[in-house]
């Protein structure tokens, strides 16, 4: 047990492409709290925050850009140019990302912790940690990833993928290799027979199903729960049947998908009726996709469904709750209001992660609703 009291801290990390935030992802779904460490990193020196002062004595104020945010790409064409200026930054930023990591570990309320960081080994978080787990993949598929996902050619890939050390490397200080071909079936087998070590006597129950069917309107109270791959059939159907086929998804579909995003489950009289996808991030709650059978009373679904999300998000220590509505859900500001959320657009959400998150996560068309969710934010303004 690490020197966290009562937790067990996994430190997940892994070269570029090789599939370390799905896994972090993953192990998420089956009970850990898990940590973004590198998403903390651009915390540490946002404006306010505590390394954002530091930052501009150590590298001057053209950093800033015009809403007095450090700019990340001037920052990052600049370290990323000169290894002095690197370890730098890394003197500022790394002790507070180390602080933050370990009030959110903390705070959390599961026993079991993982860390995701791309240079765990090389520092102090290590030190925290119980376990190392490293994700590996064959060069050609991480390439493949890097071109696929992020429109480089097969050289600048290859480039990414040389410019860091060896991951051999990482395999040779692993307590745990998950391996990464590309198969998500293969992906999750793995993971949860490494969690399984972690906590004896846990269950993956893939076969489990919901049931779908579209109950009697009005005829019972709402309840949630949380989606599991090991309902990815059911969840598949009723997305594309809710969405009338604007969101046509197979089980395969669902099951990748859970790399990515949680499913929270509307239920009445043990049927599902709802669901909403929806993901914490950067400690950000963001809910995408909401779809609702058409005959349900919209203000106690909708009220229950968000609530649903809300308290599991809670339990990630989000901060804030970021809802893209589209279509005639976007129309129903009355109850968003009741619910405690406002219209507002990425500007004005003040943070600097709430906006980003903001236009990162924003389907085209839709409208956003924000409620901040905690006011005991990590590495907040000082």
């Amino acid at each position: 047990m690490s020197n966290q009291t009562g937790k067990f801290v996994i430190g997940l990390t892994g070269n570029i492409a090789t599939g370390k935030s799905v896994v972090r992802r993953m192990l998420e779904h089956l009970g850990a709290y898990t940590i973004d460490a590198d998403s903390l990193t651009h915390r540490a020196y946002a404006k306010g925050a505590p390394g954002y002062q530091q930052v501009l004595d150590k590298f001057g104020k053209w950093l800033l850009n015009r809403e007095g945010e450090i700019d990340r790409k001037k920052l990052g064409n600049l370290v990323f140019s000169d290894p002095d200026a690197m370890r730098q930054l890394e003197e500022i930023v790394h002790p507070l990302v180390r602080q933050a990591t370990e009030m959110l570990i903390q705070r959390a309320s599961q026993p079991v912790v993982v860390i995701e960081a791309i240079k765990l080994l090389e520092g102090d978080i290590r030190k925290v940690c119980d376990s190392i787990w490293v994700t590996n993949a064959p060069e050609a598929i991480q390439a493949e990833r890097l071109m696929r996902k992020r429109g480089l050619t097969h050289e600048q890939a290859l480039e990414r993928i040389h410019a860091q050390s060896a991951q051999t490397q990482k395999v040779n200080m692993a307590n745990m290799v998950i391996t990464n071909t590309g198969s998500y079936d293969d992906l999750w087998k793995q993971v949860n027979e490494a969690w399984k070590q972690v906590v004896p006597g846990a269950q993956d129950g893939q076969t489990d199903t919901l049931t779908v069917k579209k109950p009697v309107a009005g005829s019972g109270e709402f309840s949630t729960v949380r989606g599991k791959p090991k309902h990815a059939s059911s969840i598949a159907e009723l997305v594309t049947r809710l969405s009338k086929g604007k969101r046509s998804m197979n089980a395969d579909e669902v099951m990748e998908s859970f790399g990515d995003k949680a499913y929270m489950l509307l239920q009445m009289d043990g049927q599902t009726v709802g669901v909403a996808g929806w993901q914490v991030e950067n400690l950000v709650t963001r809910t995408t996709d909401i779809f609702l059978e058409d005959d349900l009373d919209i203000n106690k679904a909708l009220n229950m469904l968000i609530k649903g999300v809300e308290s599991a998000s809670n339990e990630l220590q989000s901060e804030a709750s970021l809802i893209f509505a589209m279509d005639s859900l976007a129309a129903q500001n009355a109850t968003w209001q009741q619910i405690g959320y406002e219209k507002r657009t990425p500007e004005s959400l003040g943070v600097q992660a709430w906006q980003e998150a903001a236009i990162e996560a924003a389907p085209a068309g839709s409208v956003l609703f924000f409620k901040q969710l905690r006011q005991d934010r990590v590495l907040r303004p000082i």
